[in-house]
Parts: C-alpha cells; structure tokens; sequence
C-alpha cells in the first residue's frame, strides 16, 4: 500500500530514539514535513540526519523537555513558526519505569504523568484548535501493553498510560465530529536504546537479553520499531481514515488482553 502525507506536517515527541526515530523516519519517506522534539541536542542532530537521507518532506529537530509546559509551549511555537499549522501528533516521549508499589514516591509518579501524560495533554491542547479549523487531524499516543494489563511492580508507568489510554478514548470522541482521528499504540518488547542500555547495564550481549524475553512472546521474537512505526504511518494517513479511539497491541501476540 502507497502512503502518501505529502502536504501534512507531523510532530513527534521523543523522536531522536529508537520508536519515535522509526515513525519520524517513515512520516518523512512518505512526503510529511517532520518535526521531532528530545531533549538532547546531539542526538537530535544525528536523527534529523538520518531521517533525512531518505525525507521527502523537510526534517527539523527542536530541543525541549515535553515534562515542562514552558518547554511544551515553546517548541510548539518554533514548529508552527517553521511549518504554519500541525495535521499529526504523535506523543511517544517517555521511558518505562517499573517498581515495587511502595517506592513509588509522590516525586516519582509525578515526573512520570508529567512526561507521559501531561506532555500528550498540553500539546494536544496546542494542536487541537488548528485541526478543528482544517477539518483534519490525526493524535497518536504511544502508550505501552501495560495500560490495558498491569502486572505486578509496573508502577508506575502502568498507571500514567492508563491514564493516556483514557485520554485516548474521550479525545476521540469529542473530537471525530471534525475529522480528528485519536488512537493508541501499545508498545510490546520492541528493540529499542533502553534494551541496549539495560543490557550494559547487566555487562551481558544484547543478543541475550533479547532471548531473555523472547520466550514468552507468542511470535518469539522481539518487534522492529519499523514494524510498529509502519502501522502509525497508516493510522494517520486517509486509508486509515475510519480508525479512531482505538487502542492496538504492537506486541507479538504478548498481551493477555486484545
């Protein structure tokens, strides 16, 4: 299927790593002008290289902590300065964090919801008005399996995307009476920087750690962050035009909820 975003400008959070690269690299390959945001400027410029080498569109990198609503509201502005209007919005900045229940401090779950959730808020309160007046939009938030099915010690990552799964569901309701699509994707084991940083962390092969893991998913294998970013492409693109407030498992089967 030809995927054509010619003419659409995309933002994406956490878009110098690992999912948020792959979906910046595929909107920019099928026409979309791309804006990413991290927070780290040297990556950032390495990724807006490498998107480009394959772009149609035109690639920019804008430093800021989504965590903080002045950095929100600032590189908000730096991409409407340099593009003129938002049509897509994927909010896919985060980490995972998972512990024991009783570590987490009040400090703790709040740095969470401020980076997973409050991020998706503020700037889908920047982005929304814009869409509304086009009569087109499309919102994805990168959520993870464990909004649907926490398991024990996912605190407190489990609670912030529940909460984003939530938002999800209301944003696509309110909002589909002007052509503004709101959907989740669910991130399974995907190969990703934090994996490799873990491994390190634990001085063994990546290769290992991945089977570490591998066993319990039913396709055995880890996903490709090409692989979920290809199903985000089609979600905001027309033919995935009739798909809204919808919550998808890109997991291998790994989820014990549909």
């Amino acid at each position: 299927m030809e995927i054509n975003l010619s003419g659409r400008n995309a933002i994406i959070t956490g878009g110098s790593k690992g999912i948020g690269l792959a979906i910046a690299t595929r909107l920019a390959a099928s026409g979309a002008n791309v804006a990413i945001i991290a927070r780290s400027r040297e990556p950032l410029n390495i990724a807006v290289n490498e998107i480009t080498k394959s772009a149609k569109g035109h690639v920019l990198g804008f430093q800021a902590d989504v965590s903080k609503a002045s950095d929100v509201q600032s590189a908000y502005e730096e991409v409407v300065g340099s593009f003129s209007k938002v049509d897509i919005l994927i909010n896919n900045a985060g980490i995972s964090r998972s512990m024991p229940f009783e570590q987490v401090t009040d400090e703790i779950l709040d740095e969470d919801l401020q980076l997973k959730l409050f991020a998706a808020v503020r700037l889908s309160r920047l982005v929304l008005p814009g869409m509304k007046e086009q009569g087109w939009g499309r919102i994805i938030n990168v959520l993870n399996i464990a909004a649907k099915a926490p398991r024990e010690k996912s605190t407190p990552t489990s609670i912030s995307r529940a909460a984003g799964m939530a938002l999800t569901k209301a944003l696509s309701r309110e909002y589909a009476p002007y052509n503004i699509l709101v959907n989740a994707l669910l991130v399974g084991f995907i190969e990703a920087d934090q994996h490799i940083q873990a491994a390190k962390r634990e001085n063994i092969k990546i290769e290992d750690y991945y089977r570490r893991y591998e066993k319990d998913i039913p396709l055995g294998r880890a996903g490709k962050a090409e692989e979920f970013a290809n199903v985000a492409c089609l979600l905001v693109s027309d033919q995935g035009g009739y798909v809204t407030g919808t919550a998808i498992n890109i997991d291998g089967g790994s989820s014990p909820v549909v």
